[in-house]
This record gives structure tokens, sequence and C-alpha cells, in this order.
């Protein structure tokens, strides 16, 4: 018998496809508009937030016979709220530029809906194996969606991935600039992340048409 049985991987997989915390259940918009004119930072945000609701939805796990129902909602924040402290000090001490850029929205993953949602729904009512599993897979399909919403707006809005220039110099008029091309400033502006996401949710429901509400 696999590490994984086939419930378990459905944990990890089906949040990356058919049931994506930002697609489906239009959960953690904000950041999606906010954060994804960067790829670096898009990746980054997908990272802390694999971390705080991996390890937050094992400790709420282990708690869930002791957390008084009364005071659960206070318990969950206060579990996310260290793990997001933690987070936000090791991009100050490592990447603090990048800390400048996301700024305010890594505190914001404190009440942000995917984790809150995981906490309530799965964590209390499952056990630490299976709840890391949710966590993880809800996670990675939440930083599936910034990356490639990110990689989108950098690319055409700056022509740069990660930074770096990839379409040519658009001063020196080299590679695609060369033939009239010019950046799309549109692309960097938030209104343009939600209609890469409604491109995206529309690409999910023409495969899926079980996704299509009547």
């Amino acid at each position: 018998m696999g590490l994984l049985s086939k419930k378990d991987t459905k944990l990890i997989t089906d949040p990356l496809t058919d049931n994506n915390p930002i697609t489906i259940q239009v959960l953690g918009i904000c950041s999606a508009l906010a954060i994804t004119a960067e790829l670096k930072a898009s990746l980054v945000m997908g990272i802390a937030v694999l971390f705080v609701l991996g390890v937050g939805n094992v400790v709420i796990s282990l708690m869930r016979n002791i957390i008084p129902s009364k005071i659960r909602i206070i318990v969950q924040l206060v579990v996310v709220a260290a793990l997001v402290i933690v987070v936000d000090q090791v991009l100050k001490a490592y990447a603090f530029e990048l800390s400048k850029t996301l700024s305010v929205f890594i505190g914001l993953i404190i009440t942000n809906c995917i984790i809150m949602g995981r906490f309530e729904a799965f964590a209390l009512a499952n056990g630490p194996w299976r709840s890391f599993l949710d966590g993880i897979g809800n996670a990675l399909g939440y930083a599936v969606i910034l990356i490639i919403v990110g990689f989108f707006r950098e690319l055409l809005g700056s022509g740069t991935l990660f930074g770096f220039p990839v379409l040519g110099d658009p001063i020196e008029q080299t590679g695609v600039y060369a033939s009239g091309y010019e950046n799309n400033g549109f692309m960097l502006m938030p209104p343009m992340a939600l209609i890469i996401v409604g491109l995206i949710i529309w690409v999910q429901r023409s495969r899926n048409r079980d996704l299509i509400e009547d």
C-alpha cells in the first residue's frame, strides 16, 4: 500500500483542478488581484500560504478535541497569526525589498478565507495527516492561480519574468520591441488580474461542463 490512498491523493489534486479555491470556491481573490503584477511576489505569497495553511491545519487538527466550540474562531486566528508573524519576520530578514512589496498583504493572510475555511471545514474534523494534505492541496491550488496570473501580468505588462527582461529591451528596441511591440501597462493594473482569473474560470468550465451552474 502506498503512502497516499486514493482519497488522500484527491485532497491534493482536487484543489489543483476542479475544486480550486480561487476559481471554483471564489476565495482569496483580494491577494490574487493585488500582488500578482510581479511573478516573484506571486510565488512568495503562494509559498507563504503553503506554509501557513499546511502547518496551521496540522496544529488545529491536533487541538481539535480540546478547543471549546465557543472560542474556536479565536483559537484559529491566534494560530494563523503566529504563523504569519513567522513568515513576515523571515521575509524581512532575507527578502526585505520583497516584504515591502507584499507589505500589508502578508498580514492579511490572517483573514484569508481559504485558510479559515479549511480550518473550520476540514482540520476540526480530521486527523493531522489528512489535514496536512488538505492544507497543502488547497495552498498549491491557490499558488498555481497566483503564478499563472503573475506570469502573464509581468510578461505582457513589463516584458520581464522575475525581473529579468525576456522580450528584449524596450529602450534600445531589441527583441520583439524591434517589430513595434509595446508593453501593455493595463496588465499591471488590478482589474487585469480579475480578467485573467475570469479567463481561467472559462477554460475550466469549458473543459469540465459539470462545473457550469444551472
